[in-house]
Formats: C-alpha cells, structure tokens, sequence
C-alpha cells in the first residue's frame, strides 16, 4: 500500500495523468490505476522507469521503492491473517521493517514493552467484550512482537505508569520489566512527570516508525476504529519535532529508571 501510495504522489507531482503514466510504459491505463490502489504489484524495473519518467531525482528514495517492489517477505504476523484486524498486522509489518521506532505514551504502556498480564488487562478492558479466544490471540500476536533489535526511543508520561490496568502484582511486574528493557543499548527510556508545567504536547500518543529513508517513515496514532496511518510528508516533520519537543523536557534517562524504581516500591 505504502509503496503504491508513494507511485501515485510521484505521478501527480510530475503533472501527469494514469493514461500519459500508462502510455509511457506501453500498458492499458487500467495497469497503473491497479498497481497505484495495490491491485496489482509492480517490478522492480517498471518502478524505476516510472520514477525516471516522473523526474524523480532522489536515488536514495527510488532506491527504497524499488527494495519495496521487491520485497515478498512473509514474516511470523501471517499466521494470524483473517483472525486479528489488519491495522494489526500492518504494524507488525512497519516494525518488522523499521529503522527504528519512537513512542510517546500517555495512557498505556507501549505495545512493544508489555507484559502478558498488562495486555491481556488491556484487551480486557475492550467495549464491547473480546471473545476469549480473540483476546487471547491478541495477546499472542502482542508476545509474539516484541522482539526490539533497532534503536527505540520512548517517552512515557506518568499517568500512563500510574493508571493500573490490572491489579498491583501486574503492575509491579510491569514496572520490573520496564526497568529491565531501559538498560538495553538500543532502548532508549525517558518519563514525564504529571507535575511538569503547562505542557500540552503530552496530551496524545503516537508511534513514530522510520523508514529506509525519511521520506518513508510512518506514524501510528490511535483512533476510535483502530490505528491511523500517517505518511504525508508534511506531518511527518511537523511531529518529528513534536517528539523531540516531548523528549526535551522529560526526565533524562537516569531519572528515569529512578522515577520508575520509586513507583514499584510504593507497590
């Protein structure tokens, strides 16, 4: 999807309709109105003598799109095509191939560092009421994903420590192993506090997901139907300084893991 959307932003940049993109190649117009809505895959060469058509002249990024083109990757996610959502599996599929992944978290722990007991809670807490056998496969799917080998830097503010999804054992449980992944080298760990002044940027979650190059990084934020995908390149920039802004003014990472040891011993 990703890479058909970014074909369609070349095409339209270059001021160019599907039938002048599809004369260029010698196809039916019908051929790059599939490939641009993901109907259809598109080989590696026909991307780059579309980009060239387009006078696309950042190699790096047709580089990219040509690896996307490319890529037939069947990752661990698959088994539970058909059973779990799709936003579900596409973001399994954006960390399988991240750069590296930043967080800001309000409510809950991050996904990525959660305990079983903390996300089977959460999934429990779902309106209306998961059947046991979906909770438990997402769950599974949770487990099954946090498997961090690439440089993740998360901001988690206070209320999302504070607030027990579960009983204390499971919160204390969470807390140890909080305190466990922040000694990882590619694991980066700040804390807001709630008694920061004035700061309203802490007001929301979000997932920053970076691509092979910039121009292909995603954000994931929550919405009431599930996750929003976000690749426009304007707001791309606007909340990569929004994350920097957030980590600015958090705890540094020592701080930290000492916020986080107070908090497990008041439990």
């Amino acid at each position: 999807m990703r890479l058909a959307t970014e074909l369609r932003r070349l095409r339209e940049a270059a001021g160019l309709t599907s039938r002048q993109a599809a004369a260029l190649l010698g196809v039916a117009p019908a051929q790059i109105t599939h490939i641009e809505s993901a109907l259809a895959g598109v080989s590696e060469q026909r991307v780059r003598r579309l980009a060239s058509h387009y006078a696309c002249e950042d190699a790096e990024f047709v580089d990219a799109l040509a690896a996307m083109a490319t890529d037939r990757t069947q990752g661990w996610w698959e088994e539970y095509r058909g059973l779990l959502p799709t936003s579900f599996l596409d973001l399994s599929e954006l960390n399988h191939h991240a750069a590296f992944r930043r967080d800001v978290a309000v409510l809950y722990v991050p996904g990525l560092l959660q305990t079983e007991a903390y996300a089977r809670a959460v999934f429990s807490g779902r309106v209306p009421e998961l059947a046991t056998e979906e909770l438990e496969l997402r769950v599974r799917h949770r487990m099954a994903g946090q498997d961090i080998r690439i440089p993740y830097e998360l901001v988690i503010h206070e209320a999302a420590l504070r607030i027990r999804v579960a009983d204390r054992a499971a919160s204390r449980a969470q807390f140890v192993k909080l305190l466990e992944v922040s000694e990882a080298d590619n694991i980066t760990l700040r804390v807001i506090p709630l008694d920061l002044d004035g700061f309203a940027r802490a007001a929301s979650t979000m997932t920053y997901v970076g691509g092979p190059v910039a121009k292909l990084d995603t954000v994931v934020r929550d919405v009431p139907q599930g996750s929003a995908f976000i690749d426009s390149e304007a707001q791309l920039g606007a909340l990569r300084t929004r994350f920097r802004k957030v980590e600015a003014v958090s705890l540094d990472t020592a701080q930290s893991r000492d916020f986080i040891g107070r908090l497990t011993k008041e439990l």
